[in-house]
């Protein structure tokens, strides 16, 4: 399916060189507010108190929030848990104030404004689940990105792997810059849309280099960066119909998902977004630069043009 088809090819590699310095400095940046700032990270890391209180009726997430945020809490987690009467709330740690008397105050505050709340139970979060939930993260991002290298070593060529996963790194690395930058609360929900953006960053880099293999099978008279080229350009009608539906379903959870979603559509959107640029421009350079050519794709003896016996001979774009 295509929305439209471009008939001459778009000389990507010709500025290869200009983007990949603009994804140095930016991932340099990024590498920066990671070391001098740090992540802010959510209750679920550092600790903390997590309260559940019932309704009566179906709860006002919002209200709720705001309520709680009035005692002064700047990042308090409020969010519907089983049903839409049962409330999760998620408090961080306060300085000489025990979980005991911050669940009482927070209780106090909500039966101000509905008398009938109940609170189911009330646990402390230590900072040794915390550390435990790091720890395992990024154990799971590691898994990620070696069976993303092992998978590509074996599909296409280990250049290709290598490119990809700078390239998919060099996304993950960003996403974590801007919520270091704007210290935006870093939850487990951020983590499995940085998870997330991995997977979908490289399925559209798998794209790309399974055209660029076919492209190298079929047109012997192109050069390795008309190949290239040839490949993003034919690749870019499909490009904007699945990044372009994806991301208005992850607009819309920006705009309509509320506070529980917002960080975990926030990474998604910045995420599609330089996985689109990665793909094309740092994904397929490196490869380029690598030294990627036809006898590394192409099995068995490439044939020469003119041979009577290659049934493509001729072929042209």
């Amino acid at each position: 399916m295509e929305f439209f088809k471009i008939r001459r090819d778009i000389p990507f590699m010709k500025n290869a060189l200009v983007f990949n310095v603009i994804s140095v400095i930016t991932f340099l940046a990024a590498v920066f507010f990671l070391v001098t700032k740090g992540l802010h990270l959510s209750v679920e890391f550092t600790g903390g108190t997590v309260m559940e209180v019932q309704y009566s009726k179906p709860a006002d997430v919002e209200a709720i929030r705001r309520t709680v945020s009035g005692l002064g809490y700047q990042d308090v987690q409020v969010q519907n848990f089983g049903t839409s009467r049962d409330v999760l709330i998620r408090l961080p740690v306060q300085k000489g104030v025990s979980s005991a008397q911050q669940s009482d105050r927070t209780l106090a505050a909500l039966r101000t404004a509905d008398p009938a709340v109940t609170a189911k139970r009330v646990e402390f979060v230590g900072p040794q689940v915390g550390e435990e939930l790091v720890s395992n993260g990024l154990k799971a991002l590691a898994m990620v990105v070696a069976g993303i290298m092992i998978y590509l070593a074996v599909r296409f060529e280990w250049k290709f792997a290598v490119a990809a996963i700078l390239a998919n790194m060099h996304d993950v690395i960003i996403i974590l810059g801007f919520f270091a930058f704007f210290q935006w609360e870093f939850s487990l929900a951020v983590l499995a849309a940085v998870l997330a953006v991995l997977g979908y960053s490289v399925n559209e880099s798998v794209v790309i280099f399974d055209r660029i293999r076919e492209n190298f099978r079929r047109f012997r008279k192109l050069s390795t960066v008309e190949t290239i080229d040839n490949a993003i350009t034919s690749t870019i009608s499909r490009t904007i119909i699945t990044h372009g539906s994806t991301q208005i379903m992850v607009l819309s959870m920006l705009l309509f998902g509320g506070a529980t979603l917002h960080y975990f559509a926030m990474a998604l959107t910045i995420g599609i977004l330089f996985g689109i640029y990665s793909s094309v421009f740092v994904a397929a350079a490196i490869a380029m630069w690598l030294g990627i050519k036809r006898e590394d794709l192409v099995k068995g003896p490439v044939r020469r043009e003119g041979d009577p016996n290659d049934p493509n001979a001729g072929a042209t774009v």
